[in-house]
């Protein structure tokens, strides 16, 4: 394996487990550049370590908000040079993501409470 040493590493499949998303959309998060194997084995096959599982987390976590994989890679950059020290040019990107996020969270919330007083009409108690 090509992996770094003294890194915990796991194959596709157990990070599909872990993170309850399917071999196939981790694939993709892979062919697209979002999630990128740390490593390869001798034969091909993709190696994960800890921060891809905690970067795989990101990515589910801003899927349901709406963020396009564009915005997705902007998003996991910014996280990564704001561990170096983010620039105000960063900050000012990620406060813009950030009004998007709480944004998009709102209107969520709202669909939600609508859905709600649907299934209470529904069981006969509207």
């Amino acid at each position: 394996m090509t992996a770094r040493a003294g890194t915990s590493t796991m194959h596709i499949g157990e990070l599909a487990e872990r993170t309850g998303l399917s071999l196939r959309t981790i694939r993709h998060y892979d062919d697209v550049g979002l999630l990128p194997a740390t490593a390869r084995t001798g034969g091909g096959f993709r190696v994960y370590s800890e921060n891809d599982v905690e970067r795989l987390t990101v990515i589910k976590q801003m899927k349901p908000l709406g963020f396009s994989l564009e915005e997705m890679a902007d998003i996991l950059e910014l996280f990564s040079s704001q561990e170096a020290g983010a620039s105000d040019d960063a900050k000012a990107k990620l406060a813009a993501y950030l009004e998007k996020a709480v944004a998009e969270r709102a209107k969520m919330a709202r669909n939600l409470a609508q859905a709600d007083q649907l299934i209470e009409r529904l069981s006969g108690h509207g």
